[in-house]
């Protein structure tokens, strides 16, 4: 597993990094508690020492089930955890509209940066925290950033982020430029291209860390659906791929296929290594519960990224949507 650099921060992550939404066990189908357990050592019995969560998932079950994996590991100091504020409203995307009192007031971060410690039980401040939604209206407001701070000089918390609303990388320019934050979140892969545009040079320019989720659009990108593909219950990807939207993205992952997917690269590996290729990106985060699947994620971190002709030819299969409303 190779190593690269998370912004100002210092700290030198995986490149493949962990993305634990689906052990929260209620928008992914039901996830049995060891066999959730099981899907994070096979994360660190992989080289992965990025691992993503937040207090929403599972109303912190995925926060502790990390805690748990991580002290029977004897909490090794290399794995770096990042979690997540939710709105206070329970409100995503954010709006510009939104009160910033309404969200993320000062007492509710508080609040959350202390429920989360108290789930990891790692005996150590939180390493990253993450507002979980964002409009850049509040970007200079100070009661976010001086509660964080708050946190940090408390020793509470060691850096602090936001997570980019849903395909709007334009929406936290602003506060990606003004070195108040460590972290930015988004959505990039083979379909949303647009972070490229504005939001990964200015991440460059200011020195903050960015971590791409969502690299194998909930699924898709790893080649494995059909257009009769039936989503257990709970599994939010029966609402996501819901009408015609599962037989349209299916035709147009089969297009991709030949240029991801070749001898000693599956197509899910392909779709990561994209994802790996702007100099901006400081790690990908993939969830699953599969040990195959973990591992074969794990092993996208190469040396051997994808060449430029591929590059160049994968610019013509961006498709800008949004799903998730």
């Amino acid at each position: 597993m190779r190593t690269r650099l998370l912004g100002r921060t210092g700290w030198r992550v995986s490149e493949i990094g962990y993305g634990a939404w689906q052990i929260g066990g209620t928008m992914w189908g039901e996830v049995p508690e060891e066999r959730a357990k099981a899907a994070v050592r096979a994360a660190l019995d992989s080289g992965i020492t990025f691992l993503d969560t937040a207090l929403a998932y599972g109303d912190g079950r995925s926060e502790r089930l990390i805690g748990q994996v991580l002290r029977e590991r004897g909490v090794p100091g290399e794995v770096i955890v990042a979690t997540k504020v939710p709105p206070l409203n329970r409100e995503w995307p954010a709006r510009p509209t939104m009160r910033l009192r309404d969200v993320f007031p000062a007492r509710w971060i508080r609040q959350c940066a202390e429920q989360s410690l108290r789930h990891l039980g790692l005996d150590r401040p939180l390493d990253l925290l993450q507002l979980h939604v964002w409009t850049d209206a509040w970007a200079a407001d100070d009661e976010w950033y001086e509660a964080l701070l708050e946190l940090r000089e408390r020793q509470r918390l060691r850096a602090f982020g936001v997570s980019v609303n849903d395909h709007e990388p334009a929406s936290a320019l602003e506060v990606t430029a003004s070195g108040r934050i460590d972290t930015i979140q988004v959505i990039y892969n083979v379909f949303d291209q647009t972070p490229e545009a504005e939001l990964f040079p200015a991440a460059e320019r200011a020195g903050v860390g960015v971590i791409v989720r969502v690299p194998l659009d909930e699924g898709s990108l790893a080649g494995t659906l059909r257009r009769d593909t039936r989503f257990p219950p709970g599994d939010m990807r029966a609402r996501y791929f819901a009408g015609d939207r599962l037989r349209e993205t299916v035709e147009r992952v089969e297009r991709l296929q030949p240029l991801l997917e070749r001898e000693g690269q599956s197509m899910a590996q392909g779709a990561l290594r994209f994802c790996l290729t702007p100099g901006a990106v400081s790690t990908v985060i993939v969830g699953s519960v599969r040990r195959e699947h973990i591992e074969a994620n794990a092993a996208a971190s190469d040396p051997a990224l994808l060449e430029a002709e591929t590059l160049e030819a994968l610019r013509s299969h961006a498709w800008p949507r949004n799903f998730y409303p």
